[in-house]
């Protein structure tokens, strides 16, 4: 049965450390949480955000006052409604509107083992029916359900049930939006449980078709009961995992910052949020041993691993994610999309985990008007699969890339001084492509070289090797750096929010004269010129592949490599990165690697440099260097070291 509002406008209680959500909003206050977006500086969720959610909530369950003298109803005493009391006057109205349309809830429902209970909120058509269901399982924050209620108005707008809830275990405790029990990660139970929350949707809505929508964690979720439950007639999946083993170690490196911010995100500790098995799994992670057992435990959770299912079933799945995703690098995406034999749609964007996504989800668009693209198409999906609106959707081809860094910005002005604040904002959009497949995305390849000349901190060159092996001047060298310290040459500044800036058209700027080559080695090409008689020098499409030879004198070491845009000035943009873990390393004998960059879409302007550079560690990674040792890359005769570039 239906609650009480938990969030109740006159209720006196307040959780320390959270925001008041007792405290109306200002339209420019709306205007300024959605235009920030998901992620705070420190990578956690950007209070502003769960202010919004949470008071769309509150308006939303405190609703209108029943009668006309305002004494009997939930909303104000004085027969006020809540909306109008909390929210700026245009999105009292839209609240109004949805509430006219859908009769909002909050629930308890049973998961799938008799002691846990899931929080859950929902929002039931009125009109005669019946109605497709959407399923929101929430991401993995402390804040549960109501941090994306923006998306489900949107969604009872278009005629759906809603029906979000909080996966299991996650959020502070005490709060109306903490499910019970404990953290699966993706588990069985997480599985159960959304089959169970479809029993409880069935019995109370009875749809006519059932969807499943996530973001981040709720995207895994939503691929794993859809796999499991065939039921689930279409999922969009923001901002997901495909193989969770590859997303948190892969090329023998484990993805230890990803990690780290994860679990600050549970609501609460490690002992009080997980059973023994899976802290041990996460000790075992972060203390870098017994990884076979951490792989297995991660492909049990992978959607990877239920193809044949997923396939069987012929769910209809529609992938969003980011070409610099720090929490679920997007090859494992790649992987798991190209194994799909089901209608599919794949939208990588420019940025990080949750940023094209992530303000349409907790609000209405910053500037009135303005393109929602990443939300609005994954909404098309769910109407086309759901509701059955021939909308173009069948029309779409399956990949859709958008080019790093081509839209066009302008700066920001202070608007008390009229100075430039250092940031920019976007005019134009970045240019997107169309593919019929993933394997249309690189037309061709091309290899280059690296010399070995470079000798007093001066950087080797990147020469195209046009179809030809490597000549003279491409074998027989080595180049030392001393391992262990990290250099200028960094995936990002921060987790989330180096690429929440990409998005916003702020970019992360090296520069590359910083680079320190004690610590480093890199390659340059010369100017670039067209090589298909476009304007860009080279349309990097597709993943770069790298082959070095290393010796040590330790018995590991770290291979971190990045891909580098230089400009005339020495500035740059990074393409690509991956790092490489090499272990079993004989001192002072080589081993040949070959390894796999992340995927781009990225056109490097004429006249600017490609740089490879490679050092040994990085923030993000557990890094297998020994600080002060040596490593060197070479390339031998036989085994002769290259990058081989994609090109569309």
């Amino acid at each position: 049965m239906p609650q009480e509002n938990p969030f109740s406008a006159g209720s006196s209680e307040h959780f320390p450390g959270f925001p008041d959500v007792r405290v109306g909003l200002t339209a420019a206050e709306t205007a300024r949480i959605t235009g920030r977006g998901l992620w705070a500086a420190d990578g956690t969720v950007d209070p502003g955000a769960v202010r919004l959610g949470q008071t769309l909530a509150n308006a939303l369950l405190g609703g209108p006052p029943d009668d006309a003298d305002g004494t009997d109803g939930t909303g104000g005493a004085d027969g006020t409604d809540s909306a109008d009391t909390l929210l700026p006057a245009e999105l009292a109205a839209f609240v109004r509107e949805v509430r006219g349309l859908a009769l909002p809830a909050y629930h308890r429902v049973e998961g799938a083992t008799e002691d846990v209970r899931l929080s859950a909120f929902s929002l039931r058509q009125l009109g005669p029916g019946p109605h497709p269901l959407v399923v929101v399982p929430a991401g993995w924050t402390p804040f549960g359900w109501p941090l994306f209620l923006w998306s489900y108005l949107v969604l009872a707008h278009k005629g759906y049930h809603v029906l979000a809830y909080t996966p299991r275990g996650l959020g502070v405790p005490g709060l109306p939006s903490t499910s019970g029990g404990l953290v699966d990660v993706a588990g069985p139970h997480d599985w159960a449980d959304g089959s169970a929350v479809i029993d409880f949707a069935v019995d109370h809505f009875a749809p006519s078709a059932i969807g499943f929508m996530g973001e981040s964690y709720g995207s895994g979720i939503s691929q794993l009961v859809a796999a499991h439950d065939d039921r689930v007639a279409a999922v969009v999946a923001l901002s997901t995992w495909g193989n969770l083993a590859t997303s948190l170690y892969d090329h023998e490196t484990r993805h230890l910052a990803a990690v780290k911010a994860l679990l600050a995100l549970t609501g609460g500790s490690v002992e009080s949020k997980f059973d023994e098995d899976n802290q041990r799994i996460l000790a075992d992670f972060q203390a870098d041993r017994n990884l076979d057992t951490v792989v297995d435990w991660g492909r049990l959770r992978a959607p990877e691993s239920y193809l044949h299912l997923t396939n069987e079933n012929g769910t209809p799945t529609f992938f969003s994610h980011t070409w610099h995703e720090s929490l679920f690098a997007v090859n494992q995406t790649l992987e798991t999309f190209n194994g799909l034999e089901v209608p599919k749609r794949l939208n990588l964007w420019i940025g990080d985990h949750a940023a094209p996504e992530g303000p349409s989800l907790i609000g209405p668009p910053a500037t009135p008007g303005e393109a929602d693209l990443p939300m609005a198409e994954a909404y098309a999906w769910l109407d086309h699969h759901l509701k059955g609106e021939r909308n173009g959707v069948e029309d779409w081809p399956k990949v859709c890339n958008q080019v790093m860094f081509t839209y066009v910005t302008e700066p920001v002005l202070d608007p008390e001084t009229g100075e430039p604040t250092g940031e920019n904002r976007i005019v134009t959009p970045a240019r997107r492509e169309t593919s019929t497949d993933w394997s249309e995305v690189t037309r061709s390849t091309e290899v280059f070289g690296l010399t070995g000349d470079g000798a007093g901190g001066t950087d080797g060159r990147l020469h195209p090797l046009g179809g030809g092996a490597p000549g003279a001047e491409g074998t027989g060298w080595r180049r030392a750096f001393l391992a262990g310290v990290d250099t200028e040459a960094t995936a990002m500044d921060a987790l989330l929010k180096t690429g929440q800036a990409e998005w916003a058209g702020n970019p992360k700027i090296y520069d590359t004269r910083k680079i320190d080559r004690r610590h480093a080695v890199a390659w340059t090409t010369d100017p670039l010129v067209p090589s298909d008689g476009g304007p860009a020098g080279r349309r990097v499409r597709g993943i770069p592949r790298l082959r070095l030879t290393v010796r040590s004198t330790a018995t590991s070491a770290s291979l971190y490599a990045h891909l580098l845009d230089v400009a005339g000035d020495d500035t740059a943009r990074i393409i690509s990165h991956e790092p490489l873990n090499v272990y079993g390393l004989t001192p002072d004998q080589d081993r040949t690697v070959t390894w796999k960059l992340q995927a781009a879409a990225y056109d490097i302007a004429a006249g600017h440099r490609l740089m490879l550079v490679v050092d040994s560690k990085d923030p993000l990674y557990g890094d297998a260097s020994v600080t002060w040792t040596q490593t060197v890359i070479g390339s031998p005769a036989g085994e002769p070291s290259f990058l081989e570039l994609p090109l569309g």
